[in-house]
């Protein structure tokens, strides 16, 4: 019996080896028919040269990573920021998603307040999530592991996510859920079925939790199956929340990057296929 992929996304950092066309001939010797995008490579390639090569492909692109990065204090800074993300969801309109991730940003040099920055990831979202809706983007905050807090994210929890986006319509601002970052916390299936119940659930990424984590952190993810989470138990936890999108795989991995990329992607459906179906 042949798998059904029906739901599965090779987020392109996965495989970022791989050029944009090896990603797509790969994709398509996998029987895979979704990815998520990076605006550094799509940037690279030639925003609308990609925007073509995936319809081409016959590939459909199930987010954009990534904006945001929303929480500096001087006004210039922010109005780069804000910048940056217009250009983002421009970006996404492009290539053919309605789902922009946003990480969210870290602590400003020498400032300790975590409320006050995400306070001022809810105002810059205030001028953001119009802009997105009016292009047809929905906007998905991610919480990501605390250890991320300090440098590069203050949004820590699926509870702390929806706080913020439910200050706007649930077509402009939604969460990712992605179990990497979420799985050890026991509230976060309440906040899935909170998601759920108002239609914020934008994405759901997959991800393992292995130790011991690697200098640095940041590329530690584990491949489906070598790690703690219980993959299964968190796609039942949102499929019951009413979420029916793209099951997407995002790895940060230095050893799979250092393999042939065509052979990761196809182990990574082999995975997907042994622990989330």
């Amino acid at each position: 019996m042949t798998a059904d992929l029906s739901r599965f996304s090779i987020n392109q950092m996965t495989v970022r080896q791989l050029s944009l066309p090896e990603l797509a001939d790969a994709c398509a010797a996998s029987g895979v028919g979704a990815v998520g995008l990076w605006r550094e490579p799509v940037r690279e390639y030639g925003l609308d040269a990609a925007a073509k090569l995936v319809r081409d492909a016959g590939l459909r692109v199930t987010t954009l990573c990534r904006g945001g990065f929303l929480t500096a204090i001087d006004p210039e800074e922010r109005a780069r920021a804000l910048a940056d993300n217009r250009r983002a969801v421009d970006e996404a309109a492009v290539l053919g998603t309605d789902v922009l991730v946003l990480v969210s940003g870290g602590l400003p040099a020498g400032s300790k307040d975590l409320p006050g920055a995400r306070e001022r990831i809810a105002d810059a979202l205030a001028v953001l999530a119009p802009y997105a809706g009016e292009r047809g983007v929905k906007l998905a905050v991610e919480p990501l592991h605390p250890m991320y807090a300090a440098d590069r994210c203050v949004v820590s929890t699926l509870a702390q996510a929806l706080d913020i986006a439910e200050r706007f319509p649930a077509h402009q601002v939604g969460v990712a859920v992605d179990t990497y970052h979420v799985w050890w916390d026991e509230d976060a299936p309440a906040q899935i079925a909170r998601a759920g119940a108002q239609d914020r659930i934008h994405t759901f990424q997959l991800a393992d939790w292995t130790t011991p984590l690697p200098e640095g952190v940041l590329n530690g993810r584990g491949p489906l199956g070598d790690g703690a989470v219980d993959l299964r138990e968190w796609r039942g936890h949102v499929e019951a929340a009413g979420y029916t999108g793209a099951v997407e795989v995002e790895l940060f991995n230095d050893a799979l990057w250092a393999r042939d990329g065509r052979e990761v992607l196809a182990e990574t459906v082999r995975r997907f296929v042994d622990h989330a179906c």
